[in-house]
């Protein structure tokens, strides 16, 4: 694996990264909402998310859930259903400044933002198949394959977290300029986003379904 290789797949991760997606949209939130270093929590449990999914294709799985349209949907539906929770739950809140002014609630645990980002990863079964059908672009097969594996991870999850910390610091930002009524919007939107992204999974089909 050549330093051009590297070069190629961090670029295209990028542009995959920065097209907002669930854990960017948490990233938001939980800077609006919680802070930079809560935030960074979220982003930690999405980082690991990024090595299990690129593990978990390593290993095959992404080609199971590609194969097999029982554990295709399974995986699917537990993330629909993760993404429509996160959702309502954002729709239904009473604005992000609430939060601020009272130094956040239960939800807003280390243990909570951190699981969310994780959770909301792991149970998207588009990250297993998009992984299987990008990463081996970037893996020569006459070379040991564990440590280019670990060389994208790596890369990756680098990518990721800036990414998301930029959108984290955005939301940090934007909530202090917005009144309670701008932040109560702020929470309506990435909601309504979250909503979206569960619709759009729901009706997520395998290539050859």
């Amino acid at each position: 694996m050549t330093n051009l290789t590297i070069l190629a797949f961090a670029l295209v991760s990028f542009i995959g990264i920065a097209t907002p997606g669930p854990t960017v949209l948490l990233a938001l939130t939980n800077g609006s909402r919680f802070g930079i270093k809560a935030a960074c929590l979220g982003m930690a449990g999405a980082v690991l998310s990024d090595f299990v999914l690129i593990g978990a294709v390593a290993l095959g799985l992404g080609a199971l859930l590609a194969a097999s349209e029982f554990w295709f949907a399974v995986v699917k539906w537990i993330g629909v259903g993760y993404l429509t929770f996160l959702g309502i739950m954002l729709l239904r809140s009473k604005g992000t400044l609430d939060v601020l002014h009272t130094g956040g609630s239960a939800g807003s645990s280390s243990r909570a933002i951190f699981l969310k980002s994780f959770f909301v990863a792991v149970t998207n079964p588009k990250g297993y198949l998009f992984f299987s059908a990008f990463l081996p672009q970037f893996v020569a097969p006459e070379l040991p394959q564990v440590p280019q594996y670990l060389a994208l991870a790596v890369t990756f999850a680098l990518i990721d977290f800036a990414v998301m910390f930029g959108y984290a610091v955005l939301g940090s930002r934007a909530v202090r300029l917005l009144k309670k009524s701008g932040a109560l919007w702020l929470d309506r939107i990435c909601g309504g986003a979250l909503l979206a992204l569960a619709g759009s999974l729901a009706f997520y089909r395998r290539a050859n379904a």
